[in-house]
């Protein structure tokens, strides 16, 4: 699951950040233009489609009324919506991805400027857990806060991205994820336009393979198994973030749709804005304190937190950033 809603105001000083920690303006102000353009749903079309998948829209049923899922989070009703034409990347952005756009623009992420993060308890190493943890969150102490954790140390100080180059990047805020889109001339997909994607053709399917999260036995996407939160025990082959091509790509041809890590999206959320809202290309309303995710993470268990369903949806603080938690961009076609 991604950082609680109580959490949401953690990294939030009453006086905002210290001003040592406030960008350029010329960075705030493209910081600025890329939250306008991913808010706006303006059209997009400078970006390479190099690793981008070509979706013809169309129309589909979007949301849910599973009644086990979350009705607080404003997942139905079920609606019919249609979208124009669109790209999309097929894989999250990936921790190399990431480091080139930071080698060329040298931009700092949030989790850098407020010099922590949260990282899953069980991925501090445990003879560094005193020195590392600063805090953990009441009532949610799986959470830590881990001072010096960014995008280029998951865990923290002494940890780095080998072996992981290819791994979705994490501990990206909204904020972190829009700056990038801008840069490389893309945007974040509205949350119609994830769902669309994720659902890969099906129809009101939980998971774009079926009603069965492990078919015939058979693991599909990067989820908890175990107990939660004490014991993951990495049935899927894994117990942390992934490289994308580890589950089988949905038939659309995006992979790690569901599981794995949490995906912004471009829209703010509100539980019952989409209700009267209109039904071509939609997006959020026009304000508000979380921005939407999607997908589900490997930290998602059906007894805790089964939002991996296509039709799930959940929000966090566009400055917030986690260990579960990254993007992928989209382009106008």
């Amino acid at each position: 699951m991604s950082k609680p809603a109580e959490l949401f105001q953690i990294r939030s000083a009453p006086g905002g950040p210290h001003p040592c920690c406030v960008p350029s303006v010329e960075r705030a102000q493209r910081l600025e233009q890329s939250r306008y353009l991913s808010q706006q749903r303006q059209k997009v079309v400078k970006g390479s489609t190099e690793g981008m998948i070509r979706l013809d829209g169309g129309k589909f049923l979007m949301g849910t009324e599973y009644p086990k899922g979350f009705i607080a989070d404003g997942e139905g009703p079920v609606r019919p919506v249609k979208l124009d034409p669109f790209w999309i990347d097929a894989k999250p952005v990936t921790a190399d991805e990431f480091r080139y756009f930071v080698s060329k623009s040298g931009y700092v992420t949030e989790s850098e400027r407020f010099g922590w993060s949260f990282v899953f308890h069980a991925q501090v190493p445990p003879e560094q857990y005193k020195t590392l943890v600063d805090d953990t969150v009441l009532n949610h102490e799986w959470w830590c806060k881990v001072n010096g954790a960014d995008w280029a140390h998951p865990e923290g100080p002494g940890s780095s991205l080998d072996g992981r180059e290819g791994h979705p990047v994490t501990h990206v805020s909204w904020n972190d994820a829009a700056a990038y889109a801008d840069w490389a001339g893309k945007r974040l997909p509205s949350e119609a336009e994830f769902e669309f994607a994720q659902r890969g053709g099906t129809e009101q399917l939980l998971f774009w393979w079926g009603d069965d999260l492990e078919p015939a036995g058979r693991h599909m996407c990067n989820v908890f198994q175990g107990e939660f939160p004490r014991t993951d025990t990495a049935e899927d082959g894994y117990a942390g973030v992934c490289a994308p091509e580890a589950f089988p790509a949905n038939p659309y041809g995006m992979w790690s749709s569901i599981g794995n890590v949490w995906e912004w999206t471009a829209d703010w959320f509100s539980p019952d804005y989409h209700i009267t809202a209109t039904r071509q290309n939609p997006v959020g309303p026009p304000q508000g304190t979380g921005k939407v995710m999607k997908g589900g993470s490997f930290l998602c268990h059906e007894s805790y937190c089964n939002r991996y369903r296509l039709g799930a949806r959940t929000q966090n603080t566009p400055d917030s950033a986690t260990a579960n938690l990254g993007f992928r961009c989209v382009r106008d076609v």
